[in-house]
């Protein structure tokens, strides 16, 4: 049996240790959002509308942790941080793509 390994945890099944990456109510979202390039925390807070301040540090840190979120600080007054995909990151695009493309077909007008 193959197995997958991501963070110190292993996975028996490559969809399973995806789904771990995107899964959730706001990572593949903030992911999609970060698909166009760099963004503040504040930039990705106003496009999530009804994300808290805390799910979002929580969502981006874990991305971050897994290897699909870059976080840059810069030292400076007020603190500016910025959020952009890795190339790992940008990998997982095209599956966003497709959720995107299937999601589309139950807009209403």
């Amino acid at each position: 049996m193959k197995k997958y390994k991501l963070n110190g945890t292993y996975y028996y099944c490559p969809v399973d240790l995806t789904l771990q990456i995107v899964g959730g109510r706001w990572k593949g979202i903030v992911i999609w959002n970060l698909r166009e390039g760099v963004k503040r925390f504040s930039e990705l807070k106003r496009t999530l509308v009804t994300i808290n301040d805390k799910m979002l540090s929580q969502v981006l840190r874990e991305l971050e942790q897994q290897g699909v979120v870059n976080r840059k600080v810069y030292e400076v007054v007020p603190p500016k941080v910025e959020y952009n995909l890795t190339q790992e990151g940008e990998k997982l695009l095209p599956i966003m793509q497709a959720m995107s493309d299937y999601g589309v077909k139950f807009q209403v007008d």
